[in-house]
């Protein structure tokens, strides 16, 4: 299954937020999409997971235009998990992963044993099984998020978009979860913040600037000290090791005579 932009764009308050956008997500890919605060990272998930329609364009999904298909239909095909999503409803972290399975179930029939063996399944695969019976809002923002991701699991979709899903997460969960990620059966579209993670996980690189894509491709082919200056308007070390997968050091801009006179004042103050 693919999932397609076809020369989307899209204005919000009278701002063109994305301009004529066009990439397709190949089956099986983890496609990252990279790019500094404002630049449509989020507006072109949003378009991608049907929530908005574009101003002009199309989303295809194998071929068909996304919103000629309802809703339980999409949903049965493709998971998104938002930047943040929360709830007033007085449930448990099992019941906000039951969610996923909505999709497959008819207005009077109950969950089934192979529903329940999904859900349980998903918790577990996110290392939250434990905190199950936990109501919602006893709950970390990182917990939560690993149950958004649960949900999306749940739901088996063959297509899962993240919104920038390791926000909330601390290092060791950011890494376990996009590893888990990348092992599933899954098509993936994620808006990444951390270019060493798109780095480390994507097959191939979206890079978003002032609502245009600007480049498209391996890792190793983006992600070069050139453009990550340009984007993002910062100065990087980049360099490959034997897998090729690119490692990003971010360097300081401190120019020489500033240094000096750091170093000179600070002898002054020592009495020399």
């Amino acid at each position: 299954m693919t999932l397609s932009a076809d020369d989307v764009s899209w204005s919000a308050g009278g701002a063109e937020i994305l301009k004529g956008v066009s990439l397709t997500v190949q089956r099986g890919e983890f496609l990252g999409i990279i790019g500094p605060n404002g630049s449509g990272k989020t507006s072109l998930m949003s378009l991608l997971a049907a929530i908005r329609r574009p101003k002009s364009g199309a989303v295809l999904l194998d071929g068909a235009p996304i919103g000629s298909l309802g809703r339980r239909a999409i949903a049965q095909r493709l998971a998104l998990v938002e930047q943040q999503a929360e709830t007033g409803e007085r449930i448990t972290a099992r019941q906000a992963v039951e969610l996923g399975r909505t999709p497959y179930l008819g207005a009077l029939s109950p969950s089934s044993p192979d529903d329940d063996r999904i859900v349980e399944a998903a918790l577990q695969n996110v290392d939250m099984a434990h905190l199950a019976g936990r109501l919602w809002h006893t709950l970390s923002g990182g917990e939560r998020q690993r149950l958004h991701i649960a949900r999306a699991f749940a739901q088996e979709p063959e297509i899962l978009l993240l919104d920038e899903p390791t926000n909330h997460l601390d290092i060791g969960h950011q890494i376990s979860l996009l590893d888990l990620v990348h092992r599933q059966a899954l098509t993936v579209v994620a808006a990444l913040h951390d270019l060493n993670h798109a780095a480390m996980f994507c097959d191939r690189i979206a890079v978003m600037q002032a609502g245009r894509l600007v480049a498209l491709g391996r890792p190793q082919d983006v992600l070069t000290e050139d453009r990550i200056r340009e984007v993002f308007g910062v100065d990087v070390e980049i360099e490959q090791d034997g897998e090729g997968i690119c490692h990003i050091r971010f360097l300081t801009r401190r120019s020489p005579a500033r240094i000096k006179a750091v170093r000179l004042e600070d002898l002054s103050a020592m009495g020399a």
